[in-house]
């Protein structure tokens, strides 16, 4: 044969020997409720968690289902790190980020790192979704998680949400509730009645299957749903038992992330940013912000934030934060002195706030 017979025959070979694999996969499923690598359709695989995996983020953990491994990082910023988000008709902020980055390393392959694409956006927009309604509207950081993906067979997005849970407790960010990921998928063929709903699909389940369907949710509900699907429709029956065999998986995961963090720590760790609120007196003004400044000297970014609703902003680190917090509190007992010192200073039960309230103007 010549060599464009050869490749021809080669062509022919590849889509033959895929079509074998894929109704080979799917009758194995139906016939004998076993999937490619020997688990029962509702079996999740091995789970491996840690936090504090590395020394100097505010927050990191490592999450590992089978062989999809994400690491993430938690950041806590001020108020001049959040996100401007400027549409066509409105103009507001996030405080809460969540970056994918998805390396061609964690796929086995060796090409160039370019910028992010449609599926690291999407799979990012999803996590960060997930995780979003968790965080407290009072909460004054602005949060910046980041996933890397260093292995990936599997949702590596319902990875990122439960790395990216664990990474914020571990920040001491005090979430309304822990959040689980899994991926669902599905194995029906056309005109049979028997169909399979596989919990925790693999990279070739996805590609030969013929459903994707993500959820994430904490212990009472979900926080956000992702389907695409392949074949015409999907019958009630099929959807309800997605959901509830999804239920149970992530039940069954979030179990194992409570264990390994049961709530969010109750003290940040020394590198976060400390923040002080303070109530003033609007006479006081131009005397807190020059007594702040001055003592702040010797930092090379602006400490101070002053807002319309008389509250002054002090963000540092911890060590210069105790510094400047004594000259602090005897000012404002020279500005009040009717008031007893002790009644200016109130701490309240959230450990980054430290409130002095004072009468108003």
């Amino acid at each position: 044969m010549s060599e464009d017979e050869l490749e021809e025959k080669h062509a022919e070979i590849d889509r033959y020997f895929a079509d074998v694999q894929r109704d080979s996969m799917r009758r194995s499923v139906l016939d004998t409720g076993k999937r490619m690598d020997g688990r029962a359709t509702d079996e999740i695989r091995p789970i491996w968690c840690e936090i504090d995996t590395l020394p100097m983020p505010h927050g990191s953990a490592l999450f590992q289902r089978g062989e999809t491994m994400s690491l993430s990082t938690c950041t806590l910023g001020t108020k001049m790190d959040e996100k401007m988000v400027d549409n066509v008709l409105e103009k507001s902020y996030q405080r809460f980020l969540l970056h994918y980055n998805f390396p061609p390393f964690c796929t086995g392959e060796a090409k160039a790192q370019r910028g992010v694409g449609r599926r690291e956006i999407g799979h990012g927009h999803l996590a960060w979704r997930a995780l979003k309604g968790q965080i407290p509207a009072d909460f004054p950081y602005t949060v910046r998680l980041v996933s890397q993906i260093l292995e990936s067979n599997g949702s590596s997005s319902m990875a990122t949400v439960c790395a990216g849970t664990l990474a914020l407790m571990d920040a001491g960010v005090p979430m309304k509730k822990p959040v689980s990921g899994i991926a669902m998928g599905l194995i029906k063929n056309p005109g049979e009645d028997k169909y399979a709903v596989l919990s925790d699909i693999l990279g070739d389940e996805d590609h030969l299957g013929d459903m994707d369907f993500k959820t994430t949710g904490t212990k009472d509900g979900l926080t956000a749903t992702q389907m695409d699907i392949k074949c015409d429709g999907l019958s009630f029956e099929i959807l309800e038992k997605a959901l509830m065999q999804a239920k149970a998986g992530r039940e069954h995961i979030l179990n194992l992330l409570t264990e390994t963090i049961a709530e969010p720590r109750a003290e940040m760790k020394p590198q976060v940013p400390r923040i002080i609120n303070w109530r003033f007196l609007r006479s006081s003004l131009v005397q807190l912000s020059a007594l702040v400044v001055r003592l702040s000297s010797r930092c090379k970014r602006k400490l101070v934030q002053q807002s319309p609703s008389k509250r002054l902003k002090v963000w540092a680190k911890y060590r210069f934060l105790l510094l400047i917090k004594t000259p602090l509190m005897r000012l404002l007992a020279r500005l009040k002195p009717s008031l007893p010192y002790q009644r200016l200073v109130k701490y309240t039960k959230e450990p980054y706030v430290l409130s002095c309230l004072m009468a108003a103007s």
